[in-house]
């Protein structure tokens, strides 16, 4: 079994809610393998969608890098960024985002949940796929046998709720119990 757990909540708690537990921080604060599971993780030559040929560094890049503001469009230099830092594009900077476009040639502006469903749970699967597959074999394995706790900065789990971010902890829950 697998469950998605505020990386904020203290573990004591989270073991008092799942004794023995393996839990696991899958941010980019995480410990050895794991950290290779945040979208800040460089993991290289992720295809950008709706743009042929192009790659990029991590997924958080792609999903900042296509992000329109009012005031500036896609910034594709956030395609190159493979620090782990300084790869989000605020409002607060920007000024207000007025969507995801669809690559980096297509005009077309994307809202949030679309871009979700089609910019960033597609990169994202690509890197559970193509770069961490015996990573999440191992996840798989362990989750056969005990309850596994996946930290996360976000819990939100429903594609679909605006409100809140998605958990990228979601989508390697989703990705191991779909081949169950």
């Amino acid at each position: 079994m697998i469950v998605i757990e505020s990386r904020k909540k203290k573990i004591e708690t989270i073991l008092k809610q799942y004794p023995d537990a393996k839990i696991i921080d899958v941010t980019s604060k995480g410990e050895g393998i794991w950290m290779k599971f945040s979208p800040f993780y460089p993991h290289y030559g992720i295809p950008v969608p709706f743009s042929e040929g192009v790659k990029a560094a991590c997924v958080e890049g792609i999903w900042q890098g296509l992000k329109v503001f009012e005031n500036e469009g896609i910034d594709t230099s956030s395609f190159k960024n493979d620090s782990m830092k300084n790869i989000k594009r605020t409002v607060r900077t920007h000024g207000r985002c007025v969507g995801h476009q669809k690559g980096c040639w297509d005009k077309e502006l994307l809202d949030y949940i679309t871009a979700r469903k089609l910019i960033y749970i597609p990169s994202y699967n690509w890197v559970l796929e193509n770069k961490l597959a015996d990573h999440v074999d191992i996840l798989r394995e362990l989750s056969q046998h005990e309850t596994v706790v996946l930290l996360d900065y976000e819990t939100n789990s429903d594609v679909d709720n605006p409100a809140k971010p998605l958990s990228h902890a979601s989508l390697i829950k989703s990705h191991i119990e779909k081949d169950n």
